[in-house]
């Protein structure tokens, strides 16, 4: 194929996924806000309180050496159904497992806690390519019963649920948590109830 500047070009045909290039964040951003719109939940993603040391004006306000006031608990809570839900959104470059190390020690305590007081709570983590919510209850599970400094794939695999990427909401999330909510959030695997 000869281009405009004469010069032949190697013409890749590329693969579209669409929503799958968008950031993790993003996508849940714009599925919460469609949920909020047509009522379905109140879900909002929980500002990083910071405190601020020094600023500059030039020619805006810049912000030049800052703190965080606390340790964040998980990035997401609302409430769903009358019932308070409360998540964390974690992305992976690894194709074998999800790091350990992603997920801070006070989170965890975070996660019992919320668990403990009737909340529902998970992780929608990206592996892979593919997104899924791994309840809140087989995350401590696996570090309770395992001594790794990861989840392996095959364990998110069989004990989490696969999220289908959609058009409205981009990431329907919530229809997986009417199913643990239905089994029990602490019942059942995600390879017997995965999304089809």
């Amino acid at each position: 194929m000869n281009y405009p500047n004469k010069s032949k070009g190697n013409y890749k045909k590329t693969t579209s996924y669409a929503n799958r290039g968008m950031d993790l964040e993003a996508l849940i951003n714009e599925s919460n806000k469609y949920y909020l719109e047509t009522d379905e939940a109140l879900i909002y993603k929980k500002p990083t309180e910071i405190g601020i040391n020094k600023v500059v004006y030039k020619p805006k306000l810049v912000i030049k050496d800052a703190y965080f006031k606390s340790p964040s608990t998980l990035d997401y809570n609302g409430i769903y159904k009358g019932k308070y839900i409360e998540f964390d959104a974690k992305e992976t470059s690894s194709k074998t497992s999800f790091p350990l190390s992603n997920i801070m020690s006070h989170q965890l305590k975070h996660i019992e806690k919320v668990i403990d007081h009737g909340g529902i709570c998970f992780l929608i983590i990206k592996i892979n390519e593919q997104l899924f919510l791994l309840p809140g209850n087989k995350v401590i599970e696996f570090i309770n019963n395992y001594e790794r400094k990861s989840i392996p794939y095959e364990y998110i695999k069989n004990n989490g649920y696969l999220l289908q990427y959609g058009y409205n909401p981009l990431i329907d999330y919530l229809k997986i948590v009417d199913i643990l909510e239905e089994g029990g959030l602490n019942n059942g695997s995600g390879k017997e109830k995965e999304e089809k």
